[in-house]
């Protein structure tokens, strides 16, 4: 019998496939990203120093919000780290989790002092607009996502990434082009701190992300696909 062809989200999808498992070919086709993020006029101007994070409150939040109090927000007058996070986007499996992720958000509210802005979740037609306002979308990573959408969105706005090279999100950036992978936490403060201070820096990268990631929708994705239908 022959050998499925098995498709990927990114090469980090493919290397968790482990070794026993028989298949054919293995074939990556990224997700897409939503035509609202491709479609929305990017802003011009370098925006205040704000940061932006909008993946789970489990996807090491609580791991950021420490970075920023202590590396990033004492360094850089007025910056604010503003979180669009919450347990209604997670339906039952945040749910499931309520507790773990109230305490990671209790943990943000307690920060306003260190310029954490704790917001609500919303659609992906307002994050296009207010994703604009940022200079900076900060995230660590996390082993479990397949192909991050949170950066590939914010990258897709021109809003440069600062990521460390943990689970899929390395390959959503390109390193020192459209943002920075961190080699450690420190030098993940530091590239945090250039993005939201450096103008000229920030202009590069901005332009950079509007040039490289702004051109895989789902229409790309679903054409991936169509290549293995037979007629």
């Amino acid at each position: 019998s022959s050998r499925p062809i098995i498709v990927f989200s990114s090469d980090f999808h493919v290397n968790s496939l482990p070794w026993w498992i028989p298949c054919g070919e293995k074939v990556i086709i990224p997700y897409g990203i939503s035509k609202v993020f491709l479609e929305t006029e990017a802003t011009i101007s370098a925006p205040a120093p704000r940061a932006v994070f909008t993946s789970s409150p489990l996807r090491s939040l609580d791991w950021l919000l420490d970075i920023w109090a202590t590396a990033i927000q004492p360094y850089v007058p007025g910056a604010e780290l503003h979180v669009f996070s919450g347990t209604k986007t997670y339906g039952e499996h945040g749910m499931r989790r309520v507790d773990r992720i109230q305490s990671v958000l209790d943990k943000a509210r307690a920060l306003s002092s260190h310029g954490v802005v704790l917001r609500e979740p919303i659609a992906k037609r307002e994050l296009a607009r207010e994703l604009m306002d940022f200079r900076t979308l900060l995230y660590r990573g996390d082993p479990g996502e397949t192909y991050c959408l949170a950066v590939g969105e914010a990258q897709a706005l021109g809003v440069p990434a600062v990521v460390e090279n943990i689970g899929c999100v390395a390959e959503r950036v390109i390193d020192g082009v459209t943002g920075f992978v961190a080699v450690d936490d420190a030098n993940f403060a530091e590239r945090a701190r250039l993005l939201l201070l450096d103008d000229k820096i920030w202009e590069y990268q901005r332009t950079a992300a509007l040039r490289h990631q702004r051109s895989w929708s789902w229409d790309d994705a679903a054409a991936g696909f169509e290549q293995f239908l037979t007629l």
